[in-house]
Order: structure tokens, then sequence, then C-alpha cells
């Protein structure tokens, strides 16, 4: 059994020391937190957690930050008015019961989140599908890793990822390919990078459409056209065969279909130049991948979002397995597809049946499995059939075929495709729970039933990494007024629908023992996911548990590396299977009107829809707004400048963002964040504009290739309003919200000319005691003008209108740091020298706060041509190191710069 004593959680003097796992993506790193008087003070790598060895990106070490009272949503509600917890839980008992009762099991759903653990994740799952009988339960993660689950499933008989993050420092080729590792993965992409470091013959391919932060470590980029995947990696399997680089033993004792894949890929790409001309790429770059991937053994391929979210994505993740395959390059060190995952526990989400085509334990419906579950469960009825995924599911809320919906912990009206319709299935909808951490969301201003649910630091529970490796997180701070864990409420509610049988668990080590005899429960090695051996842990040993890989079994009490080496795969014949793919043109295809693709994945330093992110100042600085990257030729093309407004249709929506020129992205396609919410920005929920097409064997949808058309918007007047009162989004064209160290700055620009701005703060303010102060200054210009308000002789809001954007923060936030201001910096707020030589630029480093500028200074004033020197003098890169490709990019601009100087 994989549990141990050396778990923190000791008292040093006042203060505890608890271990725990990071909130953020599929990496699963540990954290090590100091607790005193109910608040984290300190918050570190835990230097013993395989996932990470101590090691944490900017988003961990900022974690928390974001843990704070300020939005949380603290008490039940029902249509609007707070009620106790046993209102709410009878009236959302009481709204599922009656609406199967008149419409049946499948008029009622749940969409669930990579968010919650896994404890969480096997009631909801246990009180659908098993006891109200409906599979109508998909997830987030659908819209992550579901392409994945699908591939594996095809080719290995099961959702199995069978490799280590240890394979990363083993191998002699790492090929990252829809994955800008840098921003979505940086703890693994540190890792790749001291693997470098130590093994000079390592070397990295990155396939990407986009050349990202990812390329500082990357040996070879193939920049290959958007959607040509398939073709890339089939002309791979047929270079192999041509190569005769198979491994022939492998392929006759472990492997399905080889004769027939074979023959069916060999007369897609009949050369090097055919795959060269498909991709869009460079022939010598397509020979160099093909001839490092044949002849090194040791290659782990990883690949995310931008292999999954795509209308072909299964296919895209079974070409790329195929490969693996015909080489016996899997569950060997150094070897192997290794999926990385988006969400903390996108995983454990799959080990339990959270989605809508898949049973608990990694079963499937087919009758035995039905059965088996069943029986284990007792349960009265059963789903027999899969349910409605995500994209699905919401379109049968729209139409009233569901007419009940509980969401958990996750925000589909912004980061669903064809957004505006999950708000017109919300409204449409006859009853919508929601269980959240924050009051105001923009899912949960549909809810009829709000319930308050603890967040990250409040409950205890268990999460799955990218790796399969379990790892507890742990309650470290008590949740605020009544919120409360999210298996806890759905177990309330089960027994409040007459299913107390089933859902009598005290604790999440009760989920966890449950889960785990599953797991085994008439398994005989016929299934995966096995951690029988932890069955029967003890409430101590749970709270103890260690991380893990899965299986944990009788055959592998401590858990397992790698899987695969010797075959052993799940299907029938216990063979892998071979998927002869092809390369197919999206559904939605560019033409005359929308004639770019819109292509959308992470900032560097937000999460999701960073009602979490947010919180933390730390991570505003990086991008204080959301952008378009765009290639100089189109934006040439367009009549586009940086930093101008660019204004983005499909033929599902628009968004109005800011554009970035870069020649690191192709001309034909454009490239937005997905993070900002209608909360935070009125006008760049991406959500709205990306397609709604989706896979058809994973149900995963298309995030990467949306047509589109751009223009160049040049409103008549922009503006920046800095406050330390979070205020209401102004009814302007243009708003975004950015949180800063004293308060807030809202970003805004608009065709109609205001003339009320004075009187419009004024009301906004009106609440302030003692009343506020009057500074203005109208400039000769149109359209330019500068207001502040003094409370008390300290700076309250500041508010510069122009028609141009010389704005420098670094100036006015001195003044707002001020306690009080003397009559020299009272002079400042009327003057128009706002000391731009000053400016420290955009964030670079979000950590220490030093900009673009600070670092270009350095490097020009002190000729530094290393990341480490720029360390030294600045700071910036010496904390997490997400910054460093960043670092690294301005330091070969600027000696390019310097060399064209000296050669003048």
């Amino acid at each position: 059994m994989s549990s141990s004593s050396s778990f923190s959680s000791v008292s040093v003097m006042s203060s505890r020391i608890i271990d725990t796992t990071c909130a953020y993506c599929g990496v699963g790193c540990g954290m090590t937190a100091e607790v005193e008087n109910q608040s984290i003070i300190a918050l570190t790598g835990d230097t013993h957690h395989p996932a990470n060895h101590g090691r944490l990106c900017v988003k961990g070490s900022t974690l928390a930050d974001t843990v704070r009272t300020e939005g949380r949503l603290t008490q039940p509600s029902v249509s609007g008015q707070p009620v106790s917890w046993n209102e709410a839980i009878s009236t959302v008992a009481k709204g599922f019961s009656d609406t199967i009762a008149r419409y049946g099991a499948d008029a009622v759903a749940f969409y669930v989140s990579g968010q919650l653990l896994t404890e969480d994740y096997y009631v909801a799952n246990k009180l659908m599908k098993g006891y109200i009988g409906s599979a109508n339960i998909d997830t987030n993660s659908r819209l992550c890793m579901s392409s994945s689950v699908a591939g594996h499933k095809r080719a290995f008989g099961s959702d199995t990822v069978p490799n280590s993050y240890e394979d990363l420092e083993q191998a002699r080729l790492i090929v990252l390919t829809g994955s800008n590792t840098a921003w979505c993965h940086p703890v693994l992409f540190q890792r790749i990078k001291h693997a470098r470091q130590k093994n000079p013959e390592l070397k990295v391919v990155v396939i990407d459409p986009r050349e990202t932060d990812t390329l500082a470590i990357a040996d070879l980029h193939i920049n290959l056209k958007a959607g040509t995947d398939v073709a890339l990696f089939n002309g791979l399997f047929n270079y192999l065969v041509q190569q005769d680089r198979l491994d022939h033993q492998y392929l006759h004792d472990h492997v399905n279909g080889f004769e027939q894949t074979q023959t069916q890929l060999a007369g897609q790409q009949r050369s090097i130049a055919d795959v060269a001309q498909q991709c869009d790429v460079d022939e010598n770059r397509i020979q160099q991948f093909y001839d490092w991937f044949t002849n090194t053994e040791q290659v782990v391929t990883c690949y995310s979002q931008g292999v999954n979210q795509s209308s072909r994505g299964t296919d895209k993740v079974n070409s790329i397995l195929n490969c693996h395959l015909i080489t016996g390059r899997i569950g060997k060190p150094g070897c192997g597809p290794l999926s990385l995952t988006g969400q903390p526990n996108a995983m454990g989400g799959r080990e339990v049946g959270g989605l809508a085509n898949t049973l608990a334990a990694h079963m499937d419906f087919k009758e035995e499995d039905i059965a088996t579950v069943q029986q284990f469960w007792n349960s009265p009825t059963i789903a027999r059939q899969p349910g409605l995924k995500a994209v699905d599911l919401f379109s049968a809320v729209d139409s009233g075929r569901i007419k009940a919906i509980w969401i958990m912990a996750t925000n589909p009206v912004v980061s669903l495709p064809n957004a505006s319709i999950v708000s017109r299935a919300l409204q449409r909808c006859e009853f919508v729970v929601v269980s959240d951490i924050v009051a105001q969301g923009d899912t949960s201003a549909f809810a009829d039933v709000l319930l308050p649910a603890a967040g990250w630091g409040e409950k205890d529970g268990t999460v799955t990494n990218s790796e399969r490796r379990i790892s507890r997180q742990r309650r470290l701070l008590p949740s605020p007024g009544e919120a409360r864990p999210d298996w806890r409420i759905i177990c309330d509610v089960a027994i409040a629908m007459g299913f107390q049988q089933g859902f009598e668990f005290n604790s999440p080590a009760d989920i966890f023992r449950e889960h785990a005899r599953l797991s085994g429960y008439q398994n005989h090695g016929q299934r995966d996911f096995d951690i029988s051996a932890l069955a029967e842990i003890s409430d101590g040993e749970y709270d103890t548990l260690m991380p893990v890989q899965w299986p944990v079994n009788q055959q592998y009490p401590d858990g397992c590396k790698r899987l695969f080496k010797a075959g052993g795969f799940f299907t029938p014949n216990r063979k892998a299977q071979l998927i002869a793919t092809t390369c197919h043109p999206p559904q939605y295809a560019t033409d005359q009107e929308y004639p770019l693709q819109l292509n959308s994945g992470r900032s560097r330093d937000h999460w999701h829809t960073m009602t979490r992110t947010e919180l933390a100042v730390t991570l505003n600085r990086h991008r204080s707004e959301p952008w378009v990257e765009i290639h100089p030729d189109t934006a040439v093309q367009y009549g586009i400048e940086a930093g101008h407004w660019i204004r983005i249709d499909s033929q599902w929506g628009n968004i109005r963002v800011r554009a970035t020129i870069s020649k690191r992205i192709r001309p034909e396609q454009i490239f937005v964040p997905i993070h900002w919410s209608r909360q935070l920005a009125n006008s760049a929920w991406l959500g709205a504009v990306v397609n709604p097409a989706v896979d058809p064997f994973s149900g995963q949808p298309e995030s990467k290739h949306t047509p589109v058309r751009i223009c160049s918007w040049q409103p008549a007047w922009q503006a920046k309003l800095l406050t330390r009162k979070a205020l209401p989004l102004p009814a302007v064209d243009y708003c975004v919200r950015e949180r800063t160290s004293f308060g807030f700055i809202y970003h805004l620009a608009g065709d109609e000319t205001i003339d009320h701005w004075q009187s419009w703060l004024f009301q906004q303010f009106s609440d302030i005691p003692g009343g506020l102060q009057v500074v203005t200054q109208r400039n000769a210009e149109p359209m330019t003008l500068r207001l502040s308000l003094l409370h008390q002789q300290q700076l309250f809001a500041a508010l510069l209108v122009q028609q141009h954007d010389p704005f420098n923060r670094q100036w006015l936030t001195e003044l707002f740091n001020r306690s009080t201001l003397d009559g020299e910096q009272m002079a400042m707020l009327l003057s128009d020298d706002e000391q731009l030589a000053n400016d420290p630029g955009e964030t670079v480093c979000s950590c220490h706060a030093v900009g673009k500028n600070t670092i270009i200074n350095a490097i020009q004033s002190q000729r530094l041509s290393s990341e480490k020197e720029v360390g030294h003098c600045t700071r910036a890169g010496t904390n997490c190191g997400s910054c460093l490709p960043e670092i690294r990019a301005l330091l070969q601009a600027q000696q390019g710069l310097m060399m064209e100087l000296e050669n003048t």
C-alpha cells in the first residue's frame, strides 16, 4: 500500500506545514503550504513530489493570492433569495425528482468539471448513472482531452497513458506537437530544458503552426499548416516502413492491423515531398524530423490541445500512436506517447466515468460492464447507453429535451463554442442549478438555485495528473460562510431524492475506498484502471497517502511507471489496434467571406475564465488586455497597426481585441486567448465566435480552426480609468477590467462621444464618506480629458481620455500607492509630462514585475548576453522561469540590433 508517514501536517510554532497539490494544469505539481491563523503565509513547491521536484510556475507560485473571501458565494440561494442549506437541498432534490417523474430520467443532466476532486466526481457520476439512471453527465474535460481518450481506446482498448514524466529525462528525442508547453505546462517545459542541459544528445522537435515560446528549447520547428497533423504522422508511418525501422517482433506479438493500415496509408503520401506540400512545410524540415524519429530508439511524443481540439482530433491521436506502436517505442524508459492534460483532475474524472460515454472505473456501456457496476453499486436503475456529450447536451437544453441541469465548478457560458446558444439554452431551461465558488459569474446568472462550494485549499480529496499519478489535495483553510465540499452537496441531494443507501458517506476517504474497491471488482486484469490495493486503507493512511501511479494492485502494490512494454493491451486479444487515418479538411472551411483561420489557446499567466487567476495581481501584469496575434503581411493587407483594435467576425458572433503584430504566426491564421469572460471584458467573449464543429468519435469541439474575417476598428476615443473601487463594466463599446496593486484599471474605448464622465464617476462613488475632491484638466485637443478624484488627500480615481494611447501606468501607480499627495504630486496630475522615459513597459517577468523596457535597457546599457546575466541585473526570470523564453527572444533581438549598428 502506497502510504507514508513522511507526509507533512505538523506544527511549526503556531503554524502548520501541509503538503497538497496545485489547482491548475494536469502536471499535478506538489506544494507545501505553511498555514497560520487561517491564512496561507507561504506556498512553495514540494521538493519530494515526483511531478515537479519543487518547481512551480508563476500561477502555482501565486495560488495563495487567489484564496480570498472577496467575491465568494457564501450562502445558498433560490430564485435570488438567500435560503438555508436544508431548503436549498430540498429544492434541488424536488426539482430533479419532479422533472424525472414528468419527463423521464433523460430530461435531466449534470455538467461537471476537471476542477472537481475525484471523490466529488465519483458521487456525481454514481448519482446520475446509477441512481437517476441516465448517462447525461459530461464534463468540461470533453473540451480538453476527450479525443485523447477516444484515440487511446481505439488503439489500446482502454484510456491508458503508458508513460511517466521520468521518460522526459531519459529520452533522446522529444516531440512536442500541438502543445505550447512553455505556457501551458511550464514545469514540464523546465524539466525538458534541464534534461537538454544534462544530455547534449537530446533533440526537441516542436510541431505547431505558431512560433511559441516553446521554441526556446527546440532544435527543429515544423510550422505545419493548421489541421494537417494526420498527413505529417501518416507520412512518418510510411517513412518508417520504407526504411524498415519497425519492431517486427513487437508487431507480431502485440499489434493488430499492420498490413491493412500499411496498405491504406501507403497511397496517401508517396514521398516526403508530398507530405511537405500538403503540410506547407519546407521539405528539409520534414526530412530532418523523419530521420531523427527513425534513427532514435528513445522517443517521447507529447501532445495536447493543438491535437485534441479538432474536428479530427481522434484521428490525429491515432496517427501518433501508430508510429509508436509499429516501432515498439512504448512502455520503455524514454519512450512513448504522452498526452498532456489541461486540468488538475481531467484524468481523475475519466477514472470515475465523468464522461457521458463511459461508466465508472474505465468501464463502458457493454452489457457485462453495466451489470458489473449496477451489481457493485446495488443501484435501483442504471444508464444503459451513453449520454449526451457537452455540445450536444446544451443543444438538448436549448431544444427543451433536457428540462433540468446541474452545473458544477465550470463556466460553460464562456468556455463552450457557439456560446451564445448556451446562454439561450440556460435562459430557456426550466430548472438550473449551479454549484460554484464565485457569487457573480456568467453561468451563475442563469441559476434558479445557487450552491456555495468549497474551493481549492478548503476540501480534501485526490486528483490524478497526466502520468496517472494520484496525489492528495488537502484542506488548508476553513471555507467562507456556508460553503461546502461538492461531494457533501451531491450526497445530500441524493439522499433527499430517496437514495440514502448509496450515499451515506462520512468523508472523502469513505468515497475513495469505494472507488478503489470498484476498480478491482470482477476485474481479473481485464481493465487497466485498478487501485484495489488501496481499497481498505484507513482514514489515517488516506490522510498520509503519497503520490502514486496507477495501477496499484496485487501485481503493482507500489504503483507502476510504465505500461505495454510487453503488450498486455486491453483489447479482446490483448493486442493494440492500428488505425488507418486520413487527413480531412476542417468541417468549416475558410472562404471569400471568412478568409482567415482563428486559433485559440491559453495566455501564459492566466487560467480558464480567470475566476481564480484574476484575483492575483501578479498574474495580470503580463497581459492586461485580451489580444489577437496577427502576421505583419496580414496586418498590412487589412491596414492594422500594433495596438490597434480589431473586430473579428465569424458566422456565430464577433469580438473586439487589440492587435499584436508578430511573424510568429502564419499569414492565414490569427490567434486569440480564451480567458476573458463577460465579467471582465464586454467585447472579448471568444466562445461566441468559435464554431460548434465536433470530432465524430470523441465529441470534442474544434477550437483551433474557425473561419473568420477581420477589420480595423478605430474608436473615436479611448480611456483609462484607475480606481480603488471595483465598478460595474461601463456600457461602452470596449471595456476590460484589470486588477492592480491599488485597485483596478478599466481599459475603455468607444465611438459615441461621452460628455458626462464627471457626473458618471460621482454616481459610481456616491457612497464614499466625506465626498471627493475633483482635479480636472481638459486639453485643447478634442476628446482629451484628465480627471482625478481625491479622498482626504489620497488619490482615489483617475481618468485619462484621449484619442491615442501613450499611457504610462507607472507614474500613476506610484501616486496611488502614496497615502497622501503633496503639492508637487498634485501638480503631476495636471501635467502633460508622464515621464515616459521611466515606463518599464509591458511586463515580461510577472514574479518580479520586470517590464520589457527595463530588460531592453539593461541589455543595451550593460551589453548583456545571457538569461542569467539579465536575471542578475533585473531579477527577471529568477523565480519560476516562465518568462525565460521571452527574455531569450529579447536578448536575440537586441543582439541583432547591436550587430547591425556596429556594422554601420
